[in-house]
């Protein structure tokens, strides 16, 4: 063999490296650490490499696609054939799919890959999650929202350690609450909303690292857990549910959450005082309070709320007058008090004219649009005493102290209008 020829397969050998190193090098997801946000990053290249013919590149590969799989199996309607691209090993090449490095490389192997992110939203798609989808060790999103996907979340979902990110929303899920969601310890985002899930909130779930909980258009129902305001979350969202009772009395005074800007509790079926401890919140933004059967007074503690921009009390049992330090809440573009039983406002409410304030349909004298005067001759919840500080002025936020929460609870307790 003369020195041209074997330069020449020399020369070949060295292509085919260099191909198949190029096709190693896949896509990338990564979640960030805080937040609610997820980073989702294209490395070099466009794929990743099958392994030899009838067979994936590493283990965890390997058990990625029996876990899709068996998913596939169990789904029964894909109107849009997302999943025709869900044949043979190469599970990274799936729509939907995407593949990274592991996130302990010092144990990696060179060009090992493992499933990070499944994002499937808006696919349409019916059937149910199977257990398989547990051998998805690494997987660190599950995005689902908008499909038709029935029953519940295996158990074995347990084993999704580093899951950060879960998205079930819009969909036909039922049963109580999924209880292996309190048993994923890096989960950060939990979106249930717009299912049919049903019964009362686990203790727990408030007592977890959750930094989002949307659990909005469901069937939960019970009273909400006393440990409510323990969650360090910076979003709840419970509105459009079936909880009864009281708003917690301690929420805001027992925990230690300083970043929770917004929460809902609307369109529910709500009763007793709006509780004292919601003025610790001081980074809130928004609170909607509306469509329950709230009653008392507004406690003056909202004044702390000077990051507040939206404030909806409307539809609910609520009575006397709405003071100076609420309505000189600086932040505040929207505040609606619809539907009460409200008797008057400070000349400092007048200045939201502008930006947003529906008093309507309450008992305030002198104004249009007010309930009927028989209407107002009893006022919802004349036996129910809540804790009020008056105050002619903003009270300072740092004054209020858990001494407050004892005579709070000694005096807070609901009776039948």
């Amino acid at each position: 063999m003369n020195k041209i020829t074997i330069l020449f397969f020399l020369l070949l050998i060295l292509f085919h490296h260099l191909t198949a190193a190029k096709a190693a090098i896949g896509v990338g997801v990564g979640v960030g650490n805080g937040g609610v946000g997820v980073g989702v990053g294209v490395g070099v290249g466009v794929g990743n490499s099958p392994g030899p013919s009838g067979s994936t590149s590493a283990p965890n590969l390997s058990n990625a696609y029996t876990a899709l799989q068996a998913w596939k199996s169990a789904i029964t309607d894909d109107p849009l054939k997302l999943l025709d691209t869900w044949v043979g090993p190469n599970v990274c090449s799936y729509t939907g799919v995407f593949c990274s490095t592991p996130r302990d490389e010092t144990t990696a192997t060179t060009g090992s890959n493992v499933v990070a992110g499944i994002d499937l939203n808006h696919a349409n798609l019916k059937g149910t999650l199977v257990k398989q989808l547990s051998l998805l060790s690494d997987l660190t999103l599950l995005h689902l929202n908008s499909n038709s996907f029935t029953g519940t979340l295996p158990d074995t979902f347990k084993s999704l350690v580093s899951l950060q990110e879960l998205d079930l929303s819009n969909n036909q899920l039922s049963g109580p609450f999924p209880q292996v969601t309190l048993h994923m310890p890096n989960l950060i985002y939990l979106d249930l909303r717009f299912n049919n899930f049903s019964g009362q909130l686990p203790d727990q779930l408030f007592d977890i690292n959750l930094d989002a909980i949307f659990l909005n258009d469901n069937q939960f129902g019970g009273e909400i857990p006393p440990n409510l305001g323990n969650s360090p979350a910076s979003v709840i969202n419970l509105a459009n549910n079936k909880f009864v009772g009281n708003i917690p009395a301690s929420f805001g005074l027992l925990g230690s959450n300083d970043k929770l800007k917004e929460i809902l509790f609307l369109n529910n079926q709500l009763t007793g005082c709006i509780p004292q401890g919601l003025g610790i919140f001081t980074e809130m933004q928004v609170l909607d309070l509306s469509f329950n059967s709230l009653m008392g007074h507004v406690p003056d503690t909202i004044s702390c709320l000077q990051d507040i921009e939206v404030l909806n009390l409307a539809h609910n049992k609520l009575s006397g007058e709405l003071s100076d330090v609420i309505c000189s809440l600086r932040n505040l573009v929207n505040l609606t008090v619809a539907y009460n039983f409200f008797s008057g406002f400070s000349q400092q409410c007048s200045r939201l004219f502008n930006v947003g304030f529906d008093f309507s349909d309450n008992c305030i004298p002198g104004r249009d649009m007010q309930k009927p005067q028989p209407e107002c001759s009893v006022i919802p919840g004349g036996s129910l005493s809540c804790l009020r500080i008056p105050s002619p002025k903003p009270l300072v936020c740092g004054s209020l102290v858990t001494g407050s929460f004892s005579k709070y609870t000694d005096h807070s307790s609901s009776s039948s209008p």
